[in-house]
């Protein structure tokens, strides 16, 4: 055999060596995701970001999971039993699960991480009282631990499959300190993390290790893009390979359709918009004003002329995959004449300024907020449009108190239950709520969170989105789905209504 054979054949087995090994761990490839925005921590105590979950799902684990046909399943609990009345649960935890840098997973890590969101740190962050019904963590033995309740809280288990509830490592978060930790993540999930660069992208890599099975893709890589055009414009010179919500406008679905390597898949979703209202300040304070506004504006020709279908109108600020959702509940109708009445009633003079504030980075509802400005103008009511840098406006400005007349929310409802929406946005004293503060109404919100018959916390919830309505606490606008623009070389993709995306079974060609 001469030299050169003898190498090809060399090169032959080597190929097929690596070839082997690549599939023995189940790998194949590198996704590029590209999502709008950097929600600046990756410490699940820290935030409440539907774009962080899209990242973090595949980072961390929770005691339950709850994947895309939004059924509750075993996580790091493999099992769970429901004591005392609902007041304490016992969870019997996975073995042989470790964290990305061999760190064990056991009953210590579990109280440390509720220890921690309940404690000092926690309480820094957005998601504490999203837990708030836990007392305390007792560990029985290395892989059984109860949960001790305040009360019962009916979605507590589901609540553990996301955000704040992310089981973390302790050593690592001791050896390491909470800054770090901030930047260089830690969990169990499928995927872990490689680099971070603030603002421009974070690159995960395949956990061969995972209890679940190594996923099929070697890395992992997120792009924050927050301009849509740019996404789009990555998608289809190949750079990008998935592009999530909320990114896509409604006017560029048919540029990504008409691309044969691409397509657009849409799924239903949580995804509420509104405009709220400063109800403590300016003319918005007064009852009649705000019911005059919502009167003002003629949102299902938003739907049909700039959301192009993809939305639904909404009576309240949920969904109608909410639970507690009232059906019977119907938006106030489109009555300029009506508008104009109130107005005149409560005193406000035409060519009265108003300012909505918005996120900057958003075009789609740019459109929206520009089509209800006109609306206004139309009733006698001159709005001007504000945008922020979407962590500004988000984190500086409505929790200040610091809006306009109206501001944009949007809300995932991720647990699929009212509770995650009207609590935050209503009760007195939170964050999402920097004006507001109604005794009958924090008591209604208060009521319900301890009670285990559903039908009964249904009714309750229900009577919620109601009273929030009379009060016109906000503009509702439109529940909106989550639209994907997708390369055809990605197989086994399934688009989820949370936002929540689990991208361990898919591969790239």
């Amino acid at each position: 055999m001469n030299n050169k054979s003898a190498l090809t054949k060399a090169f032959k087995a080597i190929a097929v060596t690596s070839s082997l090994t690549m599939a023995t761990l189940g790998f194949a490839g590198t996704l590029t995701v590209s999502s709008p925005q950097d929600p600046g921590s990756w410490d699940p105590i820290d935030t409440f970001l539907v774009n962080w979950a899209a990242v973090a799902t595949n980072i961390y684990d929770g005691l339950t999971y709850r994947g895309p046909d939004l059924k509750l399943q075993p996580g790091l609990a493999t099992s769970w039993e429901q004591l005392d009345n609902g007041t304490r649960i016992r969870f019997i935890l996975r073995q042989g699960v470790t964290f990305h840098n061999g760190e064990a997973f056991n009953s210590n890590t579990v109280k440390f991480t509720f220890d921690r969101l309940m404690g000092d740190e926690g309480r820094k962050g957005p998601q504490r009282s999203n837990y708030a019904a836990i007392e305390s963590v007792e560990i029985i033995d290395d892989y059984t631990v109860d949960f001790h309740l305040k009360a019962a809280d009916p979605v507590l288990l589901t609540k553990l499959a996301g955000y704040g509830a992310m089981i973390v490592p302790p050593a690592y978060i001791k050896e390491k300190g909470e800054d770090f930790f901030n930047t260089h993540p830690m969990g169990t999930g499928p995927f872990k993390f490689e680099s971070y660069e603030p603002k421009v992208g974070i690159k995960l890599e395949g956990f061969e290790n995972h209890w679940g099975g190594a996923p099929k893709l070697t890395n992992l890589n997120y792009r924050f893009i927050s301009e849509p055009s740019t996404a789009v414009a990555e998608l289809q010179s190949g750079r990008v390979d998935l592009v999530i919500p909320p990114t896509i406008p409604i006017g560029m679905i048919s540029t990504i359709e008409k691309d044969p390597k691409l397509k657009v898949v849409t799924t239903v979703s949580p995804t509420v918009y509104a405009l709220r209202f400063n109800t403590k300040n300016g003319i918005t304070k007064d009852e009649r004003v705000r019911k005059a506004m919502i009167y003002g504006v003629d949102r299902q020709a938003i739907i049909d002329s700039i959301l192009g279908g993809q939305a639904a109108p909404i009576a309240s600020f949920q969904s109608a995959i909410s639970f507690g959702e009232d059906p019977t509940m119907k938006p106030l109708p489109y009555d300029p004449s009506k508008a104009m009445q109130l107005l005149k009633a409560a005193g406000i003079k035409p060519g009265t300024k108003i300012q909505i504030d918005i996120r900057g980075n958003n075009s789609t509802f740019n459109e929206v907020s520009q089509a209800v400005a006109s609306y206004l103008q139309v009733i006698g009511l001159n709005a001007t449009i504000k945008p922020y840098e979407t962590n500004v406006l988000l984190n500086d400005i409505i929790p200040a108190g610091k809006t306009g007349e109206m501001f944009q929310q949007s809300w995932g409802g991720w647990t699929l239950d009212y509770d995650n929406t009207a609590y935050f946005m209503y009760h007195t004293g939170e964050k999402w709520n920097p004006y507001d503060s109604d005794p009958e109404l924090d008591a209604l919100l208060e009521s319900q969170r301890s009670i285990t018959d559903q039908v009964k916390r249904e009714e309750i919830l229900k009577s919620i989105a109601n009273y929030a309505a009379n009060r016109a606490l906000e503009m509702p606008l439109y529940n909106l789905n989550a639209i994907f623009g997708v390369s055809t070389r990605v197989k086994n993709f399934t688009p989820v209504p949370d936002s929540r995306l689990r991208l361990n079974d898919v591969t790239v060609d």
